[in-house]
């Protein structure tokens, strides 16, 4: 069952729901000025509003995830896909900002919590061997969405009015989501999980969630993203204003994101292949160094040339890295809480992506310059790496406490 050409359809379906879901949220920086010139609210009261989503997507990220191992992927990825759809909808009838706020913020964080994690799980479930390649692919999907959904966006904000264009979003979430969330199956590793259990054999099929949670292997999964997270949120959020102060106008220094984007579909694919050849760990700790090293060069970026050289490296690497904390937490814990483990490396990811953005506002404002922005994320990234090192693997034949 687990060579089912059936993993792949819903690898196929990750990568798409992933764009999608991505991608919604990713409308808001698009939309941001004309919702400002048509409401008169504020940019930065809009911009609140995708913080908002950023810690709910956090902290919902466990919660959601552990209701999956409850019930299944499917419904939850399913009733996440239709309240994205709706709360977009929603969200564009808006008549005040504090509306807004909450309904994008906090409800389509959520729903994009409900789905992310969940589908992560049960993809690692369909997959024994290819298992890195398969999600990386699921997380390229999702990468694609600044170069699909986000153009979309922009062609529909150029011709229609804020509202319209969100409601259109809106539609296309439903008529996409939906079909392929039905796609989501109970994966084969849970069955082969119980009869092993009944069997007497694979002790760490049987590890209570509560066992899980306190163990050393997911603290360590936890630091590393959130200190992984810290280290290429703040260049991602800031690189561009920190290309405007060197000079580099505003039109061009937007593309170093697109060279960024580029570069990360293929970290993804590149790093997905090394991962099932020569260690999910291994290759994780190798990229935490590179992405701190590589940080530490934006330092002496100054001409466009250089941040596109610089910034095709951090993309590939930062987004290659990512879906290994996926592959490392299917390693080392059953199938049936794989949702929560998911969730719990990613609310600490999103702690992590929440910390940066705010970080180098304030070191801007204080200093004047993005220097000490780009030194702390390489202090970030040495920090990860370090915290990667001390990760150890479940001994395969030891006995693990059932007890919760």
């Amino acid at each position: 069952m687990r060579n089912s050409t059936y993993r792949w359809v819903l690898v196929a379906a990750g990568g798409l729901l992933g764009c999608m879901a991505i991608g919604s949220i990713f409308t808001l920086p698009v939309f941001i000025r004309p919702m400002a010139e048509g409401t008169g609210w504020s940019v930065t009261g809009i911009s609140t509003a995708m913080t908002i989503a950023f810690l709910a997507m956090a902290f919902g990220s466990m919660a959601l995830g552990s209701l999956s191992d409850r019930i299944g992927a499917r419904p939850v990825v399913l009733g996440g896909s239709v309240v994205l759809a709706g709360s977009l909808a929603w969200a564009s009838r808006a008549t005040s900002l504090i509306e807004f706020q909450l309904i994008f913020g906090l409800v389509v964080g959520l729903s994009i919590a409900a789905i992310l994690p969940p589908l992560m799980a049960s993809v690692m479930g369909w997959f024994d061997t290819h298992r890195s390649l398969a999600v990386s692919l699921v997380s390229a999907g999702m990468g694609m969405a600044p170069m699909t959904v986000s153009p979309f966006a922009a062609w529909l904000v150029s011709n229609y009015d804020w509202r319209y264009s969100m409601l259109i979003i809106a539609g296309l979430a439903a008529v996409t989501m939906i079909p392929l969330a039905l796609l989501v199956r109970r994966p084969p590793a849970l069955e082969e999980e119980e009869h092993a259990v009944m069997e007497g054999g694979q002790p760490v099929a049987a590890m209570s969630v509560g066992t899980a949670l306190r163990s050393p292997p997911f603290i360590v999964l936890m630091l590393t993203n959130f200190f992984c997270c810290a280290t290429h949120s703040g260049p991602i959020f800031h690189t561009v204003g920190y290309a405007v102060s060197c000079g580099i106008p505003l039109i061009a220094a937007v593309t170093i994101y697109s060279v960024e984007g580029l570069a990360g579909l293929g970290g993804r694919i590149a790093f997905g292949i090394m991962g099932d050849r020569f260690g999910a760990k291994n290759i994780l700790v190798l990229g935490l160094l590179a992405q701190a090293i590589v940080a530490f060069f934006f330092f002496f970026a100054r001409e466009l040339g250089t941040f596109y050289v610089v910034a095709a490296m951090f993309g590939f690497i930062y987004a290659g890295v990512m879906p290994l904390y996926a592959v490392l937490a299917r390693e080392n814990f059953p199938q049936r809480m794989m949702g929560t483990i998911i969730g719990g490396t990613g609310m600490a990811g999103g702690l992590g992506m929440a910390l940066g953005p705010w970080a180098g506002g304030f070191i801007y404002d204080t200093f004047a310059t993005y220097t000490w922005l780009y030194l702390g994320a390489c202090g970030m990234g040495i920090g990860a790496f370090l915290v990667a090192m001390t990760f150890r693997p479940f001994p395969k034949g030891a006995p693990q406490p059932v007890t919760a």
